[in-house]
Order: C-alpha cells, then structure tokens, then sequence
C-alpha cells in the first residue's frame, strides 16, 4: 500500500540514522576521554571496581608520604649520628695524646680545652637534628612527646584485611638485658645457629607458590640478617628489630610460611627456647615451621628513638662521655679514652638499628611504588579505550551516518510517486 500519511521506509532510515548517531557520539567521547568506561552508566559494576582501585592507589600514595616524611626523620638522626661519631673520634684522639707523659701543663691544659669545646658540641648537634618537629636523637623531642612513632607501610586493604606479621620473641643476653642490633645471632639464648642452617619463607599467590632461602650464619649480626631477609625474598618479606624489647619481626603483605632448619650433619635438633619463629619456648625439631595467618599482624612498622645526647642517665648512648671526663693527667686520659670507647660502641649500635629502620622503610615503599603501578595498570585494563580500534570504528561510523542520511532523504522522497497516479 502506497500512502502519504505513513511512510514506513522514513521510519526504519531514520531509526537507523538516530542509532548511528548514537553510537558515533559513543566513539568520539571514548576518543575524547580515552576511556571506554568513563561513568558509571557507561557500565556500572566495571565503574565501581575501578572507582574502589582508584581510592587504594590513593591510599597507597598517601602511606608513602607518610613512610618519605619517616624516612626523612631517620636521615636527619643518622646524620646527626654520624656527626657525633665524628665528634667522638676527635675525643679519643685527644685522649690519648693527653696520654703521654711528656706533656707540659700548657699543653695539657689546651687539650682540655679542646676536649671540652668538642663535647660541649654533641648536644648542640642532636637537639638540632630535627625534620617535621620530631627529633629522633635527642630522647624527648619526637611529635607526640612519645620515643617512638609507628609508620604505616600498608592501606590494609585486600589480601584478608591488612599486613600479615610475625613476632619473635626477645633475644636476651645472659644478663636478661635485650641484645642490640649489632649483637651475633647465635649470641642469643636459646637458638643455637650453626653452618648450613637456612630460614625458609614460602609465599602463595594464587596458584603459584614461591620460597625464599635466607641462610643463617653464626656470626650473622641482627642487622645483617635482616637486610639479607629482605634481598633474599626480593622485598616481599621484609625483617624490622626492636632495640628496646629485643624483638625481631617478620613482615609481607601477603600470607606466608616461615621455616627454621637445622642443617647440620646430622641433622640434630632445632632448640627454639627463644621463641625466634613461633612465641612459645622449647620447640625442639630438625625442622620448625609456623604459618602466618591473614590478619594476624599489624600494617604499622616501628620506629624508635634513641638518645645521642651527653649524660649519664641509663640508656643514652653517651651516658659515660659526663663533664667528669678530664684529660689533665694521664690516668684521667687513660679514663677518657675507655669511656669515649664505650661510647662509640653504643653509638654505632644504635646507628645500625636506625639504618636497619631506614632500609625497612626503604623495602616497603620500593614494594607499595611497584604494588601502586600494578594497580593502576589493572584500572587501565578495565576502562581504558582501545584508541587504535576506536579510531577504525569512528571513521566505519562515519561513512555510516552519511549513508544513513542519504536513505533517509530518498525514503522521504518515495511518497511523491503518488503524484504521478493523478496525472
């Protein structure tokens, strides 16, 4: 039936054309944005997952700030350290010359002099060794008024709920006196640490398992050991010790499996009396393991603070370098330069739990950077555009609607056939 008041072919060309126009506006705002995913009515449940990533990579970047500003903290205390390190060489130097016995009182009197103008500076140094109002060398000035501050290394997100972390329990000396980070491992009581001896971490991930071999030396120094965890398992796994509870504590943020083996030959018992793995005493085996469960440890890493300032109260690190120092006689020298010896063994102590603070901090930033990257590539997996398929369909689409609109005006053109009935 041919009528003038329905012209159905008009009705399908302009159907036709409407939808090609639509889809074209499609492309070119995908062209425009680069996403093909650019709101949520565009495809709404791929919207909300990448709108949750989106807020951990922020997450992420904030905790880096914060690990950059603790970090920040430590370098301005090593070097603060470093400085008085230097300061205390230039002490024992003095000390001993003053040790001579063919020294006139002048002379003596002038190496004095210089001995108490380079002490008099230590104090100066570490009460300026401040970044962002915390000082973590002079004992009393960290934000907060507390010797410590704790540093998120992770937005606790995904994986079970946050930071998986195992604790082992305190290293003591024969004195009940928590060891330094400088101490040897098989110093501590409790855990005998021979030739061959390996810890074991096995992470899954998915369906692929990994184990990291760490070995464990005799002579290993707490700070030693915890760098090599961390290179050993590629910064997955990362150590952080304790000066003030003796603690040693193993970090990732992923599940794992940490496993002590004795690897002498025979194979003898494993005594963990220390609870180094598992916090409970008297585990005995060739072989001892312990899974660390989701959720069974914190996103927070400590740090503490140490005090480099001169005096005698318990703990500081130059509690023996005191105003009584004299170097006036030779016996007095002969003191000075014991107590300046004691005082650089703390020192540097405290200066190799700090810099096994730093390297920590330093591991779980490098691993959050590549975690962040992962991250943001994933979102760009879900909503970015395929630009080189876009630029294909643009131009199909194109040539489409310019088609589309010649239907249309023939289309519109048939109803006047009608004209020639009437002739």
């Amino acid at each position: 039936m041919v009528s003038v008041n329905t012209n159905y072919g008009a009705l399908v060309a302009l159907q036709s054309l409407n939808q090609t126009t639509k889809d074209l506006g499609e492309v070119q705002s995908r062209v425009n944005t680069g996403l093909k995913v650019a709101s949520a009515k565009d495809n709404g449940a791929v919207f909300a997952i990448a709108e949750g990533q989106r807020a951990r990579v922020a997450s992420l970047g904030a905790i880096m700030d914060g690990m950059d500003r603790a970090s920040s903290v430590i370098d301005v205390g090593l070097s603060a350290g470093e400085a008085v390190g230097d300061i205390l060489k230039q002490l024992k130097e003095k000390a001993v010359a003053a040790q001579a016995t063919d020294l006139s009182t002048d002379q003596r009197a002038a190496l004095q002099a210089d001995f108490n103008a380079l002490r008099n500076q230590v104090d100066q140094i570490v009460n300026a060794a401040t970044f962002n109002g915390s000082n973590l060398v002079n004992g009393s000035n960290l934000t907060g008024g507390a010797t410590q501050f704790n540093v998120l290394t992770s937005d606790g997100a995904g994986g079970g709920g946050g930071r998986y972390a195992l604790q082992g329990a305190a290293f003591l000396d024969t004195n009940g006196n928590p060891f330094s980070a400088a101490a040897e491992l098989d110093e501590a009581t409790g855990l005998t640490v021979g030739a061959n001896d390996q810890l074991e971490f096995t992470i899954t991930s998915g369906n692929e398992t990994t184990t990291f071999t760490v070995d464990v030396e005799a002579n290993d120094t707490i700070s030693t050991f915890m760098a090599r965890v961390s290179s050993a398992s590629d910064g997955r796994v990362s150590a952080s010790y304790n000066d003030v509870t003796g603690r040693i504590s193993y970090s990732a943020a992923e599940a794992f499996t940490v496993t002590y083996t004795d690897g002498a030959t025979p194979v003898s018992a494993a005594v963990d009396d220390s609870a180094f793995l598992d916090g409970g005493a008297g585990t005995a085996a060739g072989t001892m393991a312990v899974v660390v469960a989701p959720g069974s440890g914190t996103n927070s890493l400590a740090v503490s603070g140490f005090d480099f300032r001169l005096g005698g109260a318990s703990g500081q690190a130059l509690n023996t370098v005191t105003s009584a120092l004299n170097i006036s006689t030779a016996s007095g020298a002969s003191a000075a330069s014991t107590a300046i010896d004691t005082a650089i063994s703390a020192l540097n102590r405290d200066l190799a739990t700090m810099g096994a603070q730093s390297k920590a901090i330093d591991v779980q930033k490098t691993f959050l950077g590549k975690l962040s990257d992962s991250i943001e590539a994933g979102i760009g997996n879900l909503v970015d555009a395929d630009l080189a398929k876009e630029s294909a369909r643009l131009q199909a689409l194109q040539v489409k609607q310019q088609l589309g609109a010649q239907a249309l005006s023939i289309a519109n053109s048939a109803p006047s056939i009608v004209l020639s009935f009437f002739r």
